[in-house]
């Protein structure tokens, strides 16, 4: 009886567990973080897509927050707000330990939609003004089969929260990754230069050090904290050391670096790091 028992309870668990892997398998895909506008449907023009896409863009190179919006046919079986947590988890939008990043997520076909609010943005956009934003400007747009404005407004009421939080300046404390490739052009242009005098007045070694000093002081100057200050100095040392004619049988040194190119040719958009705990509302139209 007992072993007729465990044999039932054994099989009763294999089927739960075959269940729960089947379920999970089925769950709807993330899509790869590209651009801050992504579209699965096919909802907005491209040229909508592209101006919606350079506002965000013009937003986080001002204030350094993050607003992303994804359009996709389904999340079943999920419901909107666990598609929405897996959607943030995965690409982390917002600064690090700020956690300023916003996302609105539309599920066409299932007539919802949802704005998830970064940990850091909670105070100033709570779940009762997203609530609002969803009820007020998306929904009554959206029944209308106006995707783009309802988008559109919602991101402008989003931003002027936003706006008047108080939040770190853009690449503070410390540069991105993205910042980091920026400067690189000019750490290489002023490297040649500065490099060259110097090492014509010091010799090789004395005014590669000169050089690597200066270049790191000038990448601290601008933010880049002690580490990337290092990093550019040492750059800096060995482009003096090898000199213009090193450098050019280097074969393109820098090509590339500072990720690729969108659509909308600028670069890849990344997530900073950002963390969300469920903060936002859901709703529908």
């Amino acid at each position: 009886m007992l072993s007729t028992f465990k044999t039932s309870l054994f099989a009763f668990c294999a089927v739960l567990l075959l269940a729960s892997y089947n379920v999970r398998a089925e769950l709807v895909a993330i899509p790869a973080l590209k651009t801050r506008v992504t579209d699965l449907t096919q909802t907005l023009t491209p040229d909508q897509q592209n101006q919606l896409e350079a506002k965000l863009a013009a937003f986080e190179q001002q204030k350094g927050s993050q607003i992303a919006v994804l359009i996709v046919p389904t999340t079943q079986p999920e419901d909107i707000a666990q598609y929405s947590i897996r959607v943030t988890d995965a690409w982390k939008l917002g600064r690090k330990k700020v956690d300023d990043g916003l996302l609105i997520l539309v599920a066409k076909d299932d007539h919802k939609m949802r704005i998830e609010v970064g940990r850091g943005l909670e105070g100033v956009i709570p779940d009762l003004t997203a609530k609002r934003i969803i009820s007020e400007i998306m929904a009554p747009s959206f029944k209308q089969g106006d995707f783009y404005g309802g988008l559109n407004n919602a991101s402008d009421k989003l931003i002027g929260l936003v706006n008047g939080e108080q939040l770190p300046a853009p690449g503070s404390p410390a540069l991105s990754g993205r910042s980091f490739g920026n400067l690189l052009p000019m750490l290489l242009f002023g490297g040649l230069i500065l490099g060259g005098m110097l090492r014509a007045m010091f010799g090789n070694f004395f005014g590669g050090a000169l050089t690597g000093g200066a270049i790191g002081i000038f990448a601290w100057f601008l933010g880049g904290g002690l580490l990337t200050a290092i990093i550019f100095g040492i750059i800096a040392f060995f482009i003096t050391l090898i000199g213009p004619t090193g450098l050019g049988q280097m074969g393109g040194f820098g090509g590339g670096y500072g990720g690729g190119r969108s659509n909308g040719g600028g670069d890849i958009f990344s997530g900073g790091g950002g963390g969300f705990s469920g903060g936002g509302a859901s709703g529908d139209w």
